[in-house]
């Protein structure tokens, strides 16, 4: 390549470096990099050939670029060398600087391994520094230019021009030239990276443009109703945009929509899970309010639409109309807990009305302080007569489901028992239990049709002999049962006494009238019972009552 006592050789040798690295920075792509980087060391550092293996994402090395045959471009040009492999070539070569040569004497333990290469044959050297076609000279890429970065690449040379290994010169050269190659390498690496995020960038812009319009469109012609509300601020919840759909729903203009909050729309009754709703960005079924003051059931469906910067901003409600369902889901509920003949509640549901008023405490009068605190630590002293506290999950299981302790229940409590027809005023819960007389002749003599006639009848009657607040149920068969708070005795006597002379005027059934009597049996509901023992209470005196009865006047006709 040059002689070392001939200055301008060397002279020459730098005006060609300095051209093929002007060179490197005119490509245009990485591609046209690399071919620049193997071209340059062809053309200006007096090499016949050239190898660029680039590192690539797995850690292994490519040949991206070869120049000075186009036989080994061909054959070699995309082969893939391991990080393994070319670690040990690297790590065994002899330093020259930054570079890495091996001799021939020494490479032949490198034929097998499994790095692209290109075989030359020769003679052996007949001197000291002529080069053998098995020699090898590597010049490593860093990306930050010194042996301590990142491995970018490593330019492979072979045949020197003047057929010797290169002098201190030449080596400075190439070593030189490595690094203003990973220096275009890594600019081109970028400039690629960055056209690729323009593109993306571009991409992603014509997406959120085609996403925006697809939204307003799937937003105004959704079939069912949506709206747009502000989240956080004094304007939380304000509607800011409504559909078509959710206008019709419930009857109002979209710009009236603007003046309201779905807060302002709900249902009373409706409001606090309408907030937690809100809150939680879920779901959640209420009431909404129409135009008319009527209202309509709802499925109500929150997204939170959140900004990276301010966290979220927006709240876009799926308002879908189940009215339909929600009466559905009525009657179904109303078909489980009331009867199919008489449409009052059935067994099921009169023991669960029951049983929410009566908890498993008798009430024994209204506690002191003293004895609340007493009852919540269940009485427990030690020794000398203090309290041994506990606070054991199991005690305060207990007291939980005794319902002792602090407790706001209010007990229901039966008026003492008098003598005959003396009442202290007390007022409790009744249950009158209600058998029909003479309802088994009918049935059987005029058959099921006129019987249900019947029991419709007698709970038409019984609905309306009774308060708003109090229930009439049906246990099943002739038996029926009124649950009447705040009576006392003498008013429960007499709400029966009204009640069975309801019953015995005649019933017209397919113009033909028939009658039945009734007999009444008052027990009464106290915290300590459970709803089967009041209501055998009430069947029992019911019994006491009909037997205490001749049969002619238990008979009404």
């Amino acid at each position: 390549m040059e002689t070392e006592s001939e200055p301008y050789v060397r002279l020459a040798t730098l005006r060609q470096l300095h051209q093929v690295v002007a060179d490197l920075n005119t490509a245009r792509s990485l591609a046209d990099t690399l071919q620049t980087v193997a071209d340059g060391v062809v053309n200006g550092l007096g090499y016949e050939l050239a190898c660029v293996n680039l590192v690539r994402p797995d850690g292994d090395l490519v040949v991206a670029a070869f120049a000075g045959n186009t036989a080994a471009e061909a054959l070699i040009t995309g082969r893939v060398g391991s990080r393994e492999a070319w670690e040990k070539r690297l790590a065994m070569g002899e330093a020259w600087g930054a570079l890495r040569f091996i001799s021939y004497t020494e490479g032949w333990v490198l034929d097998e391994d499994d790095v692209p290469q290109w075989y030359t044959d020769g003679p052996d050297p007949r001197f000291e520094d002529e080069w053998h076609p098995a020699d090898r000279l590597f010049a490593p890429m860093y990306a930050t230019g010194a042996a301590g970065g990142e491995l970018l690449g490593v330019i492979s040379v072979d045949r020197p021009r003047n057929g010797r290994r290169p002098g201190a010169w030449g080596r400075e050269a190439l070593q030189m030239y490595a690094f203003q190659a990973a220096i275009a390498i890594s600019n081109a690496r970028l400039r690629a990276n960055m056209q690729r995020a323009l593109v993306r960038l571009e991409r992603e812009q014509q997406a959120l443009r085609a996403s925006e319009e697809s939204f307003r469109q799937a937003f105004e012609y959704a079939p069912s109703g949506m709206a747009i509300a502000e989240m956080g601020g004094d304007q939380h919840g304000r509607i800011l945009r409504t559909n078509d759909a959710l206008c019709r729903l419930l009857g109002r203009p979209a710009s009236a929509m603007r003046r309201y909050s779905f807060s302002d729309l709900v249902h009373p009754e409706d409001i606090g899970t309408l907030l937690r709703t809100s809150a939680e960005g879920g779901r959640a079924e209420l009431r909404l309010a129409r135009r008319d003051g009527t209202y309509v059931w709802v499925s109500l469906r929150n997204s939170v639409v959140a900004d990276a910067a301010d966290g979220p901003r927006f709240l876009l409600t799926h308002v879908e109309d189940i009215e339909e369902r929600k009466r559905r889901e009525l009657q179904l509920a109303h078909r489980a807990s009331h009867d199919s003949l008489t449409g009052l509640p059935n067994s099921a549901e009169l023991r669960s009305r029951l049983s929410a008023r009566l908890c498993r405490r008798p009430h024994a009068g209204q506690p002191s302080a003293v004895d609340s605190l007493d009852a919540a630590y269940d009485g427990v002293y030690d020794a000398e007569g203090r309290h041994s506290f506990d606070y054991g999950s199991n005690n305060a299981h207990a007291l939980q489901q005794s319902g002792d302790g602090f407790d706001h229940h209010v007990h229901t409590v039966a008026p003492p028992e008098g003598h005959g027809d003396t009442d202290d005023g007390t007022k409790g819960l009744a249950v009158l239990f209600c058998d029909l007389d003479g309802f088994k002749s009918i049935n059987d003599r005029f058959g099921h049709h006129t019987g249900d006639a019947v029991l419709i009848e007698v709970a038409r009657r019984l609905t309306s002999g009774v308060r708003d607040g109090d229930t009439v149920a049906r246990l099943g068969g002739d038996e029926f049962v009124v649950l009447a708070d705040g009576l006392g005795r003498a008013d429960a006597q007499d709400l029966a006494v009204r009640l069975r002379n309801a019953i015995i005027p005649p019933i017209r059934v397919d113009g033909r009238a028939v009658r039945v009597g009734a007999s009444f049996g008052i027990g009464w509901a106290h915290c300590g019972m459970s709803a089967d023992e009041v209501l055998h209470s009430a069947d029992q005196r019911m019994y006491v009552e009909k037997r205490s009865r001749a049969k002619q006047h238990r008979r009404a006709g």
